[in-house]
């Protein structure tokens, strides 16, 4: 296809198409003269993977390279791409979390035998937001704390069971939208059943 048709097809526009293209973060289309290339699916699923990253995950080009490094990587497997996508995703708190917070992740993920390491991102914001819950006067139990991690992996082992291994670029990109698209699917169901337990709960004592 000539890049009028992978701009309409990818739903990138082509000066941003020629600008991956300038960035190395898009292969070359093959050559079919000095100035003209033709493209194939690759590069539609690649630009559908940008796109993903940058439009809906919101990450910087420089965040972009390294998930796209992932992907590219022979050496490792799909998975492997997913998680370096997924740890993109969460961003350096704005204060360093406190060392006993920290802690308490890297006990929780030695209790659930997780395979993550407890140093990085998605594991620095976790600590993070229970400083700020204890803050607030809310700090969460380590029974609490255990109680949503088995919930938070129930969803985490469905998501995964969906996700498409046919090929890295397209399982990242989906992985990526649907966490995104999902995480407030989540919340909704979260603040429905505090609304049916406390409605269950104030019935029972009326």
């Amino acid at each position: 296809m000539w890049m009028s048709e992978l701009s309409e097809r990818s739903g990138v526009p082509v000066p941003t198409v020629k600008y991956y293209l300038r960035e190395g973060l898009l292969h070359a289309g093959e050559a079919v003269g000095a100035t003209r290339a033709v493209y194939d699916e690759s590069h539609v699923r690649r630009l559908r993977l940008i796109r993903a990253l940058v439009d809906i995950a919101g990450l910087g080009l420089d965040r972009v390279r390294e998930v796209l490094a992932a992907v590219d990587d022979e050496s490792g497997d799909l998975m492997a791409a997913i998680g370096a996508a997924h740890m993109q995703l969460s961003s350096p708190p704005a204060t360093e979390p406190s060392a006993a917070s920290r802690e308490r992740v890297a006990a929780l993920v030695r209790r659930k035998r997780w395979h993550t390491d407890p140093d990085a991102s998605h594991a620095i914001a976790l600590a993070a937001a229970l400083d700020t819950a204890a803050l607030a006067d809310q700090p969460m139990s380590d029974a609490t704390l255990e109680i949503y991690a088995t919930a938070a992996a129930d969803v985490a082992r469905r998501d995964l069971a969906t996700t498409p291994r046919r090929d890295a670029q397209d399982a990242t990109a989906y992985a990526v939208i649907g966490t995104l698209v999902n995480e407030p699917i989540l919340v909704a169901l979260r603040r429905m059943a505090h609304e049916h337990l406390a409605r269950r709960r104030l019935a029972r004592n009326g």
